[in-house]
């Protein structure tokens, strides 16, 4: 079964008098421990298609389901624990806090959870193992304003995967990085995706990113016009 299914999907937006029909009947499916790339240009539909899988926005026609589940079904209350439990988020401007440290912002979304005070042990070995495996064993305590854009996008890899999430949704991660940067990037993400098995959704611009890709989706006008899996 697929870990995420669009139908149908339609995204309508008002503006003044008018709408502005953002996506338009896109449907697709994604499979657990994919690396797949959603490309287009800007106005595409690809972060509003992103926006939808993680229950950001709503569609107003069409159904996204999430293992198995009608997102549309959902109360707030599980939207969040949707978002906390299963899905993490990569933004291109990092959305760091700056007054935190470089563990702290990656600890922060445990602190959101319902986690018992026993498991503290097990979860700073865990943080600790992503900050290593993204490379920032020195930048520990560094405030996001001492790193540079590839460290503050490495921190923010970590955070997103420090819930476990099955899925990670990374919205253009490589668009304020130089090009060697986005490469490294991009090469951590993929590592990640098969160490940990984790499904990467991207919303991009990056012929790096769609090269790599397991899976291409290529929207125009909010239509696709290409859905195919690499080898």
């Amino acid at each position: 079964m697929a870990i995420i299914s669009l139908k149908d999907v339609h995204k309508t937006y008002p503006l003044g008098k008018t709408e502005v029909h953002a996506v338009k009947g896109v449907s697709f499916d994604i499979e657990e421990g994919d690396f797949i790339s959603i490309a287009g240009p800007s106005g595409s539909g690809k972060s509003t298609i992103l926006n939808m899988i993680g229950c950001i926005d709503t569609p107003t026609e069409g159904s996204v389901e999430i293992q198995g589940t009608h997102t549309s079904s959902l109360n707030d209350r599980e939207i969040t624990t949707l978002r906390h439990r299963v899905i993490g988020f990569i933004f291109q401007s990092f959305n760091l806090i700056p007054v935190l440290s470089v563990f702290e912002n990656i600890e922060f979304p445990l602190l959101l959870g319902n986690s018992r005070k026993d498991d503290r042990k097990a979860k700073e070995e865990w943080i600790r193992f992503l900050i290593r495996d993204v490379g920032l064993e020195n930048w520990t305590k560094h405030k996001p304003n001492e790193l540079s854009g590839g460290q503050r996008q490495r921190v923010a890899i970590a955070r997103a995967l420090v819930s476990k999430p099955n899925i990670v949704l990374a919205d253009e991660p490589t668009a304020n990085l130089d090009s060697e940067t986005g490469e490294a990037i991009i090469g951590l993400m993929k590592k990640m995706n098969k160490e940990l098995g984790t499904t990467f959704i991207f919303s991009t611009h990056d012929p790096a990113i769609v090269g790599i890709a397991d899976h291409v989706i290529r929207l125009l006008d909010g239509k696709i016009i290409e859905n195919r899996r690499q080898t």
